[in-house]
Order: structure tokens, then sequence, then C-alpha cells
């Protein structure tokens, strides 16, 4: 999958609008109300990435988990990142 130009960045952006550009990926964080409510989340998240077959960094911070997603292979963006983002916006 090709890396995605500024311009086409930008413009996905705008379909993920909770999540921010931090370098060469995109990242949110998601809050919840305690450390089993960050596992489970993490869990799905989990199922998700592997039948997407691309999988974000996590960070979990006992109730905040925060997802970095970039295409490695690419060297940055792609839209396997705003793809796979999206997924993830619709289980909060």
């Amino acid at each position: 999958m090709d890396k995605l130009n500024d311009t086409m960045i930008q413009q996905s952006l705008e379909s993920v609008a909770e999540w921010s550009l931090s370098g060469e990926a995109i990242q949110r964080t998601f809050t919840h109300d305690d450390f089993l409510g960050s596992m489970g989340f993490v869990q799905a998240v989990a199922e998700l990435a592997e039948s997407a077959q691309h999988h974000p960094d996590i960070l979990i911070r006992w109730n905040k988990v925060t997802l970095t997603l970039s295409t490695h292979d690419a060297g940055g963006l792609t839209e396997r990142d705003f793809l796979l983002a999206k997924s993830i916006d619709r289980l909060v």
C-alpha cells in the first residue's frame, strides 16, 4: 500500500476527527472508567487489528489507552491506518 502525501493525510484526518497527527503516525487516547475497562477495550482493538492484519502501537496507563497507527512497511501513513482508526472509533 502506498504512503499518503500531506494533502491526502489532511483530507483523511477529517474523517477521524478525534485522531491527531503525530509525526508519521496518527494517534488517539481513549479514557475508560478503570483498568479493566481499558483492558477490555484493548482486547476489542486486538481482535479488529488481527482481522485487518494491521496492528497499532498500544500504551496502557490505568484508565487511558493511547493507540498509534502507522504503516511501517510503507514508512508512514496509508489508507489502512485510517480504515483501522474508523473501525476502532466504532467501538466507542
